[in-house]
């Protein structure tokens, strides 16, 4: 996934992505965290529990990202920076958030 230079230096800097590079012979799989997506998936409920989003679609990693790009839309966020933002190829794609409506 493309990731801006500014994110990928605070990686770095966490988590010394490049170093470990460096000592795998430059390979690019270093891990950031050691879990597993069960981990992850439990992660993402608890903080969504804590949260008060009803259990249902929008209790999920992809729901949360949604909601992002609902909340950016409504907040008068310009298309092209939120389509920056979410890694969206085409501007087509960030439109969809700009057509949601209701308890979305």
């Amino acid at each position: 996934m493309p990731v801006p230079p500014t994110l990928l230096g605070t990686l770095d800097m966490v988590h010394g992505i490049r170093e470990a590079q460096k000592r795998g012979g430059g390979q690019s799989d270093h891990l950031l965290w050691s879990w597993v997506s069960n981990t992850a998936w439990r992660h993402v409920k608890a903080v969504t529990v804590n949260a008060g989003i009803p259990d249902g679609l929008h209790r999920s990693s992809k729901g949360l990202r949604h909601g992002y790009g609902v909340h950016a839309i409504t907040s008068r966020v310009r298309l092209n920076m939120l389509s920056k933002w979410m890694g969206h190829a085409i501007l087509e794609v960030t439109a969809i958030y700009a057509n949601a409506f209701g308890a979305e």
